[in-house]
């Protein structure tokens, strides 16, 4: 009866995962839709004397059937429009959500996902207190930045930017496991674009909104500071997506030079978003942008095979029996049809190890997971040894049979 109630609960938490993980997708989608189309929309404006001194541009569109024209004020209009679309809710929903599915995943199983004693020693606690108190303090350091001096200068301020982003990655691989350390720089990152949107633009433009309702003229500063971050959180986009989708691919997160994997993306992700921010505006790119933002991803593609490339064969075979102990101790308390993990209602990702077959027909993922990137077992809560490593290293070098 114990069993069938941890098992309910289980499968509730899953559920309970599985709709807040749906539901922050979802808002994700339309927060970076949103994004990426006023980030066009604003690139392609084309001035128009007819439309006087306080119209920016105008734009013409088709979609769906329909022709679209489009405008933009320097500062705002003369008068208050009857119906104003605010757009703030697709990134409040976004990051809503994904801090209830960093609670849910992460601070409430540090030691499953957050915490490796081969990177440091912590607590469940002090992992905690580190990954939030991270968030609060990463926002503070960009939000001054912003507001110093670099604020003015584009240039500066994106060289400051890249150096905290560098910071976050280094600390965060050599304080966190590689998973929970690619998430946090998704996290802090994610944090960094829905505070701009929450501190910065939504309150910029009910300042704005309330100088017209006044009759008074809004400050263009305003309008000049939310446009900065708004393209700042457009340039974001694609390096905060990677680190999102990262953890079902542990060969990224695991090597010794993860840190690095995850700058050189955030390299590429910027160069990809500028090519086409130019191609919005009209402008012809620069076609040398694909080869420059393709480079640091065949660096990362060429780094990680060079990690995963096994080692000459030096060591006897393993006896299938030796490997099938190992595997009965340290990995099938998840990796089975019905777990006795607690926590696990299903095997991670439907994969078991129930039967001989099982074993051998999965011996590839078993090498890579246990012996390259050793990234399992999770946290190494079942405490895999180096010299059981060795023996499945030995088994799969030697054909990975049943024998």
């Amino acid at each position: 009866m114990e069993r069938v109630n941890w098992m309910g609960l289980s499968l509730l938490l899953d559920w309970a995962e599985l709709v807040v993980r749906w539901t922050h997708v979802v808002a994700a989608i339309a927060w970076i839709g949103a994004s990426f189309y006023f980030v066009a929309l604003d690139a392609g404006l084309k001035p128009q004397a007819r439309l006087g001194p306080g119209v920016r541009g105008e734009a013409w569109q088709v979609h769906g059937g329909g022709f679209y024209q489009m405008r933009k004020y320097l500062v705002a209009p003369e008068f208050m429009p009857p119906d104003l679309t605010w757009f703030k809710w697709e990134a409040y929903s976004t990051w809503i959500f994904g801090f209830l599915l960093l609670l849910l995943v992460y601070y409430l199983h540090p030691g499953l996902y957050l915490i490796d004693p081969a990177v440091a020693r912590l607590s469940g606690v002090e992992a905690d207190a580190i990954g939030l108190g991270s968030l609060v303090l990463g926002w503070f350091v960009y939000n001054r930045l912003c507001r110093s001096r670099l604020g003015t200068k584009t240039l500066h301020l994106a060289v400051a930017g890249f150096g905290l982003l560098i910071v976050a990655a280094f600390g965060y691989t050599h304080v966190f496991g590689g998973r929970g350390a690619f998430l946090h720089v998704g996290a802090l990152v994610g944090t960094i674009m829905a505070a701009n949107v929450a501190m910065v633009i939504i309150p910029n433009q009910r300042r704005v909104v309330a100088d017209l309702i006044a009759g008074k003229t809004p400050d263009p500063a305003l309008g000049a500071e939310a446009k900065q971050r708004s393209l700042h959180n457009n340039y974001l986009t694609l390096p905060v997506v990677f680190t999102m989708i990262s953890n079902h691919y542990a060969f990224t997160f695991q090597g010794r030079w993860n840190w690095l994997l995850l700058i050189a993306v955030f390299i590429s992700g910027f160069l990809i978003r500028h090519w086409f921010n130019v191609r919005h505006s009209g402008a012809r790119p620069d076609w040398r942008l694909w080869p420059a933002a393709a480079l640091p991803v065949l660096a990362c593609v060429a780094l990680t095979i060079r990690q995963q490339a096994p080692a000459p064969a030096t060591a006897p075979p393993a006896r299938f029996a030796a490997v099938e102990q190992v595997i009965a101790t340290r990995c099938h308390t998840c990796h089975a049809a019905h777990p006795s993990f607690e926590g696990f209602s299903g095997p991670p990702k439907g994969i078991m190890f129930d039967t001989p077959a099982e074993i051998v027909s999965l011996a590839p993922s078993i090498y890579q997971q246990a012996v390259t990137t050793r990234a399992m077992p999770l946290g190494n809560l079942t405490g895999i040894t180096e010299d059981e490593r060795q023996v499945i290293a030995a088994w799969f070098d030697h054909g990975a049979g049943e024998e």
